[in-house]
């Protein structure tokens, strides 16, 4: 994997490709990424199309890619209910000091 004008060359199964990109390090990482599930794909199939085994791989990467995209918006949800309801809990705190506040004053 080496870099030359801009551009990063990479291996994804055994094909060579040049790719541009801001972050050269991150291109070797997608690559490593994609080459390491299309090789796994591979190893599971008895298919040796590449095209075949790059779909199957790209589901494979879209699978994780949604339930980990469920797993953050329902963290998400979680947390923006919960701030909501410290918020109001804050709310009603300082209230109740600001009652006190002028009973007192």
């Amino acid at each position: 994997m080496s870099q030359t004008n801009g551009s990063v060359r990479v291996e994804i199964y055994d094909q060579s490709y040049n790719l541009r990109g801001s972050d050269a390090e991150q291109i070797r990482r997608l690559a490593k990424f994609v080459d390491s599930k299309m090789r796994t794909v591979a190893e599971h199939t008895s298919t040796v199309d590449s095209l075949r085994v790059a779909v199957l791989a790209a589901i494979n990467i879209a699978d994780e890619y949604l339930t980990l995209q469920a797993k953050y918006n329902s963290i998400a949800s979680q947390y923006t209910e919960r701030a909501s309801h410290l918020r109001s809990a804050l709310d009603s705190a300082l209230d109740e000091i600001t009652r006190e506040n002028r009973r007192a004053g």
